[in-house]
């Protein structure tokens, strides 16, 4: 688990002393850099994983929404994908398998100054986290979902997950994956999120304007990225290198904003439904409860800001 202050700066960019002559002379500052713990590089991720790409689009997302670098906190499951909290230089959490929502629901409503965002997968949020995000949408807590969707269990094996289309292959499903797959966007529309949106990996530059959006917005925001498996779900349903899978969503996805959450189902070789699909206005978690104490308790009612740690 990863707590406390962001890491010195010792652990920015390599010095110039240390890169080649002409790279020092040439070489543009890459602005996401500074977000990343490069002491920890290389990562795990395999060639072509999209979830690095949704990492750079978070990156130029903070810089765009000119977020308090020091009032984020980045929480993760377990998973491929879980392991965006121990890359980027900022407080971040990685916590146990299904846990991210509630770890990040206490860190809220301890310090609601705080900008909290849960940045897991399809199968550690929906599977064994799924109860606690249905809940904390229907709270109307102010926590910002990321959930990065590549259809199975990445990290331990490419087994069958809630997201698996119908007639895929896994590991555990060889023959073709028989059960419904899970609509996340209808899922969190019915739960209450206001904002809910999909993109994939090949829309870098709308999906970190949807960041920006969920950072400027208050309440339960979730956004769903497609990324690529390319060692386990693409290769087991021969759908080609990582490459390949970006050329595909450029070729399937339809942008349709405000479309009906029902009508973007995804499906193992039909269209991919992207865009903005819900943004509403609903009162957050927290105003509920002070409202509802101070209309009980009257003058009893004193609220404190924040609790501190010493």
């Amino acid at each position: 688990m990863n707590g406390g202050t962001r890491e010195p700066a010792e652990l920015g960019p390599r010095p110039e002393a240390e890169l080649p002559p002409e790279a020092c002379e040439c070489a543009p500052e890459n602005p996401v850099e500074q977000f990343l713990r490069t002491d920890r590089m290389p990562h795990i991720w395999c060639p072509g994983c999209g979830i690095g790409t949704t990492v750079n689009s978070f990156a130029r997302a903070l810089l765009e929404a000119k977020v308090d670098l020091d009032r984020v906190a980045v929480v993760s499951g377990i998973g491929c994908t879980g392991r965006v909290a121990g890359y980027v230089r900022l407080d971040s959490f990685h916590t146990t398998h299904g846990r991210a929502v509630p770890f990040a629901t206490g860190l809220k409503l301890a310090n609601p100054n705080l900008t909290v965002v849960v940045y897991s997968g399809d199968g550690d949020l929906f599977a064994i986290g799924g109860n606690h995000i249905i809940h904390a949408a229907r709270r109307n807590l102010d926590l910002k979902v990321i959930c990065v969707n590549n259809f199975v269990y990445g990290m331990t094996g490419g087994q069958v997950a809630p997201t698996t289309p119908v007639g895929a292959a896994t590991t555990t499903t060889p023959y073709g994956c028989f059960e419904p797959a899970f609509n996340l966007p209808a899922l969190m529309d019915a739960s209450g999120a206001v904002y809910v949106a999909r993109w994939t990996s090949f829309h870098v530059r709308q999906l970190t304007r949807s960041m920006v959006d969920i950072f400027r917005k208050k309440g339960f925001c979730f956004i769903e990225v497609i990324t690529p498996c390319p060692t386990l779900f693409q290769r087991k349903n021969r759908m080609g290198e990582g490459l390949d899978a970006l050329k595909y969503y450029k070729e399937k996805s339809k942008v349709r904003h405000g479309a009906p959450t029902s009508e973007v189902a995804l499906t193992l070789d039909g269209d991919i439904i992207v865009g903005k699909f819900v943004d509403r206005e609903r009162p957050e978690f927290m105003d509920l409860m002070r409202s509802q104490l101070a209309a009980q308790l009257g003058e009893r009612y004193v609220e404190v800001e924040h609790l501190v740690c010493s």
